[in-house]
Parts: C-alpha cells; sequence; structure tokens
C-alpha cells in the first residue's frame, strides 16, 4: 500500500500546485502590485507550485560542445534499446576520431541524466556513450524480470554492440557490475573487452570505513527491506503490478541524512525569485528539477545489491558469481584500472574503490592508479569545478594512455 498512498497523497496535492502556478502568473502580470510585493507573492506561489516529485528523465539539455576551437553540434542516438535500459550516444559531427567511452550511470533512484556534468566534460575529447536505465514503474510485467546478473548482462551486451577499443566509467553503484563484466568479459578473452575502467566512488569493498549508508543497509534483514520498502506499482502505469523499491524513497532517504542544507537552499531560492535576482534562483532549480526525477528500481535488483553487495561484500570476499559461475577479477590482465574516491565523501567513503586494487590482483603495476580528491563529497567527485579541473585530466589522460 506504499506505493499507492504515496500516490492518493500527490493527486490530492496537485490541484493547489496548479493553483498555485496560475495564480503566479496572475501575480506576475498584475499592474495592481508593487515590484516588491509582486515578486514576493510569485515566489511564494512558485515554490508551492515546484512542491512535487517527477518520474521521467529530465532532457540531457546538451545542445553542442567545443571542441578544439568550435563548438560542434551534439545529436542523441539511441545505439540499442533493450526493456530495462537503452544505450545513448552524444554523436559530433567531426572528422577526428576520439577515444570511445561508455559512461555507467548508477541505477539508485535517479535518472542517466544526473551525470549531465560528467558526460558533458567527458563530450570535448571522447566519443561518449551512457547507459539510460529505465524507471521499473515503466516497465510492464511481460518484460520478465531484471536483477544483478542482468544489470552486467547489459553491460556486457552494450560493450558487444559498441565493439573492441571502447573504455568504461563507472560511477558509484554499478562499480561493483562494470568490475564483475570485466572479469567476465576478460576470462573469455572478449574482442570488445574495455581498454580501461575507471571506477568513481563505488562500494567494491563496502566494509572498508563503513558510512552511514553502509551501516544502514546491514543492520536489517533482507526480509525487513522486503516488508518494509518493497511496493507495488498502481495499475495506472505501465509496470502496473511490478514489485519495485520506489525512487521517492531512496531521494526521500538521501535528503534525511542533509536536510539543513536541502532546507537553506530553498530558502536561499525563495530568496532570489523575491529579490528578482533569476540567474542565481536558475541555477538552483535546475538541480533540483534533476534531482526530484526519481525512477523506481525492480524489486530483485534493489534486494540483491543489498544482499550482494552490502551484506555478503561478495565481489570482496571472491564470492561474486554470474550466471552460477564464479567472478575472478584475477583474469583482468589488459584492461588499466583506475580508482576515484572523495575525502569528504559520506555515502562512499576511502578505502571502499580502492580495494579494487588488490582484487585485480594480475594487473601490472603500471596499468593501476588511484586518485585520491580530498575536498570533495560524493556528488563532487564526478561533476562541479573539481570534477572538471583536477579528477577529469586524470582520467582523461588513463584513456589517451590506453590508446
Amino acid at each position: 500500500m506504499l506505493y499507492q498512498a504515496y500516490q492518493l497523497q500527490d493527486d490530492l496535492i496537485a490541484p493547489a500546485r496548479i493553483f498555485a502556478d496560475l495564480m503566479g502568473s496572475v501575480a506576475g502580470s498584475s499592474m495592481g502590485l508593487g515590484d516588491t510585493a509582486r515578486r514576493r507573492i510569485s515566489a511564494g506561489l512558485e515554490m508551492i507550485a515546484r512542491f512535487r516529485f517527477t518520474h521521467t528523465r529530465p532532457d540531457f539539455g546538451i545542445e553542442s560542445v567545443k571542441v578544439g576551437n568550435r563548438d560542434v553540434p551534439v545529436a542523441i542516438e539511441t545505439v540499442l534499446a533493450l526493456p530495462f535500459g537503452k544505450l545513448l550516444r552524444f554523436a559530433k559531427d567531426i572528422e577526428a576520431r576520439q577515444p570511445k567511452v561508455v559512461v555507467i550511470a548508477p541505477l539508485s533512484g535517479h535518472f542517466s541524466t544526473l551525470l549531465r556534468g560528467t558526460v558533458e566534460t567527458l563530450l570535448c575529447d571522447h566519443d561518449v556513450y551512457v547507459t539510460d536505465w529505465a524507471n521499473a514503474r515503466d516497465v510492464p510485467l511481460s518484460a520478465g524480470s531484471f536483477g544483478v546478473d542482468d544489470y552486467v548482462d547489459y553491460l556486457i551486451r552494450f560493450l558487444e554492440t559498441i565493439g573492441p577499443g571502447a573504455h568504461i566509467l563507472a560511477v558509484c553503484q554499478p562499480c561493483v557490475q562494470a568490475l564483475a563484466a570485466v572479469a567476465v568479459m576478460s576470462e573469455d578473452r572478449h574482442p570488445a573487452t574495455p581498454r580501461s575502467m575507471t571506477l568513481m566512488a563505488g562500494p567494491i569493498d563496502p566494509r572498508e570505513s563503513p558510512t552511514e549508508v553502509n551501516e544502514f543497509a546491514v543492520s536489517k534483514s533482507l526480509s525487513w527491506f522486503q516488508n518494509s520498502v518493497i511496493s507495488r506499482v498502481p495499475w495506472r502505469h505501465a509496470g502496473g503490478g511490478r514489485r519495485v523499491y520506489p525512487g521517492f524513497l531512496q531521494l526521500a532517504a538521501f535528503m534525511a541524512m542533509n536536510m539543513d542544507r536541502h532546507t537553506t537552499a530553498h530558502r536561499k531560492l525563495h530568496d532570489h525569485l523575491a529579490a528578482g535576482e533569476t540567474a542565481e534562483a536558475e541555477k538552483i532549480k535546475t538541480f533540483y528539477d534533476e534531482y526530484f526525477a526519481v525512477l523506481d528500481l525492480t524489486e530483485e535488483f534493489y534486494l540483491e545489491t543489498i544482499e550482494r553487495v552490502f551484506h555478503k561484500a561478495e565481489l570482496a570476499t571472491g564470492a561474486f558469481t554470474f550466471r552460477g559461475a564464479p567472478v575472478d577479477p584475477g583474469a583482468i590482465r589488459n584492461t588499466a584500472l583506475l580508482t576515484v574516491e572523495g575525502g569528504r565523501d559520506d555515502i562512499c567513503a576511502l578505502g571502499q574503490t580502492s580495494a579494487a586494487h588488490d582484487l585485480c590482483c594480475s594487473l601490472r603495476p603500471h596499468l593501476k592508479r588511484h586518485h585520491l580528491q580530498a575536498n570533495v563529497g560524493h556528488y563532487g567527485v564526478f561533476n562541479g569545478k573539481r570534477w572538471e579541473r583536477e579528477i577529469y585530466p586524470v582520467v582523461r589522460n588513463l584513456i589517451l594512455a590506453m590508446e
């Protein structure tokens, strides 16, 4: 009944949002109010109108990118479409060949557009692809299930579609599946095995310096998660009847960790709107338009992630399997490894990602590199000025070295 209760609440609040949006337009054009009063009223009404979560992927909004000395148009192409995710390519009309990089987006409650900044930075020097995961509530029951092994399968199929010579960059949660996929492909001597893999702020071994997120995951039994946070999608949606971990729950959990920060941000947004400071307000609105766009995870993927990644730490302990066969990161011999961690990351702490180096025991030293960005949190590892100026050059240099 959890999802139904959320849907009912959203339906009840919707008229108030619509009314606030309408009245905001009236207040904005009213000639009977002074500028200050009009802006304050409009600001309050806009805050009410924005009080919602959305459940569809926003646009990436990347229309062009600077390559060398000129702006080059960018067109998004669907390279491969599967029921639970697509492989997208950010195509550029240039003659020069650039390294192919697959950005592996997390499947953890947000859409792939959360990595817009990551993609935009990479686009200057690379032929960029991204995994675009589907909202489980929009996937019909007839499509079947989607668990951790299916995620690894999708990554292998995406790499097969791109062909030999690609590089992968995994952000956060999918670092585990990315490493597993490369290990499987390496053992099979697959021709599309990536030349390099960059693992950024991911729980390769969540037992290292456990964070509040890690401790919560291991403090509850699998049956607790199944009974407390799994719900059935209402029948009005395409995936009606599918059991999911709702994205709105994941967002609520993340917000609760830093509620003071989000409250302050919304106060600033109101003040900027009331003062007519549209540029400053737009920055905050753009971030929260993305942050409040949520997607649902299938029950099997969420529970398997809790059990296999956090409860049992299967990859770190050597117990990880794929389709029943053991996965050996030691089989990786030719794929260069870069791990990136943030010194102030409160979701994936120091040591959890760099644990990959011990697992990839067959890699020669010159194929391994670790980068610690001491002054960033989780989000700053893959977005913002530190990513652009200090982390990205390290990523770019590794890729170039393997070309």
